[in-house]
């Protein structure tokens, strides 16, 4: 039975819009999602999730095939039906039961239907059975809606009814040949997978692979992927795209040079998913990212008078939509904060006094960890050396192959990797660390609590890694560095 009235509205039940319900009905307030896709969201259905199942399985076939005595036991090839299938499971093939489920248990109502803003504390749910009404907020209202696939501006790009990454990630049928547009994380992983898949890939992209990572990242993945077969196009631009009266996608280059392929996939970025939740109505612009300050309050840029008048005590945006972080973990980091947030300001509390303070996502600034699942892996967080620069910082960089460790040599023949830190010579604390090659991802949480948590150099030297490990490159790092003896 629908109310009319609650504490907290929360638009979109993704995993961002699923956490910030779930810390706020912890909190005592009365919660509604409502949700016009599957609950749960992009992450588990069509991207994280499906993305690294359809990764794992040639991931763990390739590390088998690194490993003497492993090798010689593999007589069979990537049985492609089984990762689907597998894939499958994942994203509960494609049904939220499970999520619906979770959100009646957590005590949050759930509406199947699309919410838009009409007004300071007012949305209207449009629904397939029920029409439309108005629900209002009591405290807050949560625009959790993400972010969407932006399409590149090619020539003949509408024409052709690109896959994007939900079309990727959703594949029931290989094509044999593809061509992913882009040189992003989804480019790169999407590359990975179809070319362990059987396909042949060409991947055009207007810069380097992963150009906002450090450049030995994009440049070992980039080995990597020329290794499998790939076709890697890089500083290219598409004049013109056009099928063949078969079917067949004709992409003729800048240069003159022409590819054929049976699909093509965009993969160029996110737009935000604001389009059409009613930001009009409180005088803010309709498919526009969503500029926030550290307890996700909506503070727009853009004043004249309105409704809105530059800033609002009621408008939350958390996860993609306010494009301060757009990863999941992030979101869901955002959605706690916000989530504890509005609880205290419904209790008038006051966030800018203890213990409120210390619930300001801040981590969004500069350490945000993230993973790509690529062959080799990358796994970052905080600055890049160039970004460090640009900030101001005076900094030393180290970098270290990861191979040369004990762990690492036992972990796989041949081992290929690369570790960096980059430190603030000033302070002696790590702003940023970056590590290239298999199964690094593992390795990145310890990046990151140093990172976060500021940890000086002189300290990191009593955080002793376990032999033999691949995390023993920790002390490889500092050792390059130098001991406080020698500063």
């Amino acid at each position: 039975m629908v109310t009319e009235d609650y504490d907290l509205i929360v638009i979109g039940a993704g995993a961002v819009g699923e956490n910030v319900a779930d810390r706020a009905t912890r909190g005592g307030l009365r919660t509604v999602v409502i949700e016009r896709d599957l609950v749960g969201g992009e992450c588990s259905y069509w991207a994280c999730m499906p993305s690294k199942a359809l990764l794992r399985s040639p991931a763990a076939l390739r590390a088998a095939t690194a490993v003497g005595g492993a090798r010689e036991a593999i007589t069979g090839d990537l049985d492609v039906n089984a990762l689907l299938d597998r894939r499958d499971t994942f994203t509960s093939h494609w049904k939220d039961h499970g999520q619906v489920d979770w959100l009646e248990s957590a005590g949050i109502d759930l509406i199947r239907g699309r919410g838009s803003i009409h007004g300071a504390r007012k949305v209207i749910v449009t629904t397939e059975d029920e029409g439309q009404f108005t629900l209002t907020a009591k405290h807050a209202v949560a625009l959790c809606t993400g972010s969407t696939p932006l399409i590149a501006p090619i020539p003949g790009i509408a024409s052709m009814a690109p896959w994007t990454s939900r079309d990727l990630t959703a594949v029931t049928n290989i094509p044999e040949s593809i061509i992913i547009v882009g040189g992003g994380v989804v480019a790169c992983e999407m590359a990975t997978v179809f070319a362990q898949l059987g396909s042949v890939v060409t991947v055009l992209s207007r810069s380097q692979l992963l150009d906002s990572e450090e450049p030995f990242a994009g440049e070992l993945v980039a080995e990597s992927l020329i290794g499998m077969g790939v076709d890697l196009r890089l500083k290219t631009h598409i004049s013109k795209l056009s099928r063949a009266a078969d079917g067949t996608v004709h992409a003729v280059l800048e240069n003159g040079a022409q590819i054929f392929a049976e699909q093509i996939a965009v993969a160029t970025g996110r737009k935000p998913r604001t389009d059409d939740v009613g930001l009009d109505s409180v005088g803010l612009v309709p498919g526009d990212w969503l500029h926030v300050d550290d307890t996700m309050l909506v503070r727009d840029p853009h004043t004249g008078g309105s409704e809105f008048d530059g800033e609002s005590d009621w408008l939350y945006a958390i996860g993609d939509v306010n494009n301060r972080a757009p990863l999941t973990h992030q979101g869901k980091y955002q959605a706690r904060a916000a989530g504890d947030v509005i609880v205290a300001r419904a209790a008038g509390l006051s966030v800018t006094a203890e213990p409120w303070s210390q619930y300001a996502a801040t981590a969004d600034h500069q350490a945000v960890p993230q993973a790509i699942f690529t062959e080799p892996e990358v796994a970052s967080v905080g600055l890049t050396a160039a970004a460090a620069k640009k900030a101001g910082y005076e900094i030393r960089v180290v970098d270290y192959e990861i191979g040369h460790v004990a762990g690492a040599a036992l972990h796989a023949d041949n081992y290929r990797g690369t570790a960096r830190i980059v430190v603030d010579e000033s302070r002696r604390v790590l702003l940023g660390a970056t590590f290239v090659g298999p199964e690094v991802a593992e390795l990145l949480h310890a990046a990151t609590i140093a990172v976060v948590a500021e940890v000086p150099i002189e300290r990191l030297w009593h955080a002793v890694p376990s032999y033999p490990t691949i995390s023993e490159v920790w002390l490889r790092l500092l050792e390059a560095y130098g001991r406080p003896s020698d500063w």
